[in-house]
């Protein structure tokens, strides 16, 4: 098993984190999402909040690639759908590349 951890910013306004709360809660989440998650060798995925600021742990077999993920996602109308929703409240960190959502986070302590 292997452990990602990514980061992302929220828009920094309250109505609409907690709209993105709302989105994320397990009964208002969309199987179809899910599914893409799951079908993508990712075992278990957690999204924190500090702030505006998003923290995601990741869990996924040794035959999850990224690459295939964004492939999949890039098929899957429902998951663009997801995606353009998502970026109502989303916003790039000031060092993420052209185009990247969620940026890879390095390991700089393990006790």
């Amino acid at each position: 098993m292997k452990r990602h951890c990514l980061a992302l910013d929220l828009k920094d306004d309250p109505h609409l984190i907690a709209e993105y709360e709302y989105w994320h809660k397990a009964e208002n989440g969309w199987p179809e999402v899910r599914r893409s998650i799951l079908d993508a060798e990712i075992m278990d995925m957690q999204i924190y909040r500090t702030g505006n600021r998003l923290f995601m742990i990741m869990e996924t077999s040794e035959n999850y690639f990224a690459a295939k993920k964004a492939a999949m996602d890039a098929l899957n109308p429902k998951v663009q759908e997801w995606e353009q929703l998502m970026w109502k409240f989303q916003q790039p960190l000031p060092w993420a590349k052209e185009g990247e959502k969620w940026v890879m986070m390095d390991q700089i302590f393990q006790l």
